[in-house]
């Protein structure tokens, strides 16, 4: 038997498909991980992201910590409640872990950061706290449910407390608050619009059947993973781990490099290896056959040598295989895809995949 969420009954009430997950037992389907699918891209679905672990950060010199700690800067946080998106790297540059961090005060910051690296990360965090005299909270009594769709928000705000409702409507993307206990973030992991909500563990299932009645289904680990390939998200263990850098695995983007006298750690694995040339990157595939693009299927690229895709599967938007792969650095827009013994021409696209329910790239 694993850890269980506090929306554990709830999951076995609907029907849920357990499954282990990073120690958790955790719903991959409700039935059909399909329609699950369909429901966030054309209405709404909803999922317990508890498993997740929350973190709360203080002290006097946190941000000092923090601009130390991750490839981007929270000093571009300004604004009280806004997030930011990061990796964490060891000192060689590769990833231990992505996440994301909100600004709360000048001495007050919250991280998210991924199940199955929760010791890790928390060891690693204490760690590198000591020298900045910052505090490191985790908040397990804490749940977590992800509302995700393009009717997630209207329907989200017809559900909270008048209160908390007013102060979620106002919300900017990528931004959070505090509405009592309860912390509402307009964040996501689907490339959809809707929420992330973070509230008091003996307040979850309430607020599950409540957000029910209303008309949202739950959605699973199945769905969930079909919903962020699309959207072009990266999984950590997957497109990502301590074997690879931010600069190898289509995250170039999260790093900051100015200020250049901004000392994180990682920083001068990541020089030396823009310097002498990054030797791979990670990149979208379009099957262009029948198939099923998965995990480890070798991605041959001519004279340029193989890759490996990272994540695969089969979109039900686009209706046609998709993957994330990590090939040599000069690959074109062209690729074969080793699928049991046969070679299968695939293209070489530029994530995301789907946006806002709608494909955002060529068929």
């Amino acid at each position: 038997m694993g850890n269980r969420t506090p929306l554990y009954e709830e999951h076995l009430a609907a029907g849920g498909k357990l499954v282990d997950f990073a120690g958790w037992d955790m719903p991959i389907n409700y039935g059909s991980q399909i329609s699950e699918h369909h429901a966030v891209r054309h209405h709404a679905g909803m999922f317990d992201v508890s498993h997740m672990t929350v973190v709360d950060l203080g002290g006097d010199r946190v941000c000092d910590f923090l601009r130390r700690l991750l490839a981007n800067d929270v000093a571009r946080l300004r604004d009280v409640g806004k997030a930011l998106y990061s990796c964490m790297l060891n000192v060689t540059g590769g990833v231990i872990d992505d996440l994301i961090v909100y600004y709360l005060r000048d001495d007050d910051y919250r991280m998210v950061v991924n199940a199955a690296t929760r010791e890790k990360d928390l060891a690693w965090l204490m760690e590198q706290a000591v020298m900045f005299g910052v505090t490191v909270k985790e908040r397990p009594e804490l749940a977590m449910i992800a509302v995700q769709g393009p009717e997630a928000r209207d329907k989200v705000l017809g559900v909270l407390p008048p209160e908390a409702s007013a102060i979620a409507s106002t919300l900017k993307p990528f931004v959070a608050a505090f509405a009592g206990d309860w912390f509402i973030a307009r964040t996501g992991y689907t490339g959809e619009d809707g929420f992330e909500i973070i509230l008091p563990g003996d307040e979850a299932a309430g607020f599950w059947r409540k957000l029910r009645s209303a008309g949202i289904g739950p959605a699973g680990l199945g769905a969930r993973d079909t919903l962020r390939l699309e959207a072009g998200m990266n999984l950590y263990g997957a497109d990502m781990d301590e074997t690879v850098t931010p600069l190898e695995s289509g995250l170039a983007w999260t790093v900051a490099w100015d200020p250049p006298d901004r000392d994180f750690i990682g920083r001068a694995g990541l020089e030396k290896q823009h310097r002498e040339g990054v030797p791979r990157k990670l990149v979208g595939l379009l099957l262009e056959d029948k198939g099923v693009l998965r995990n480890h299927q070798k991605v041959i690229v001519g004279r340029q040598g193989v890759g490996e895709i990272t994540s695969g599967s089969f979109s039900p938007t686009l209706q046609r295989s998709i993957a994330f792969a990590r090939v040599p650095q000069d690959t074109g827009d062209h690729c074969q895809v080793e699928i049991r013994g046969k070679l299968l021409p695939a293209r070489v696209v530029k994530p995301p995949f789907v946006r806002n329910g709608k494909a955002r790239i060529d068929l």
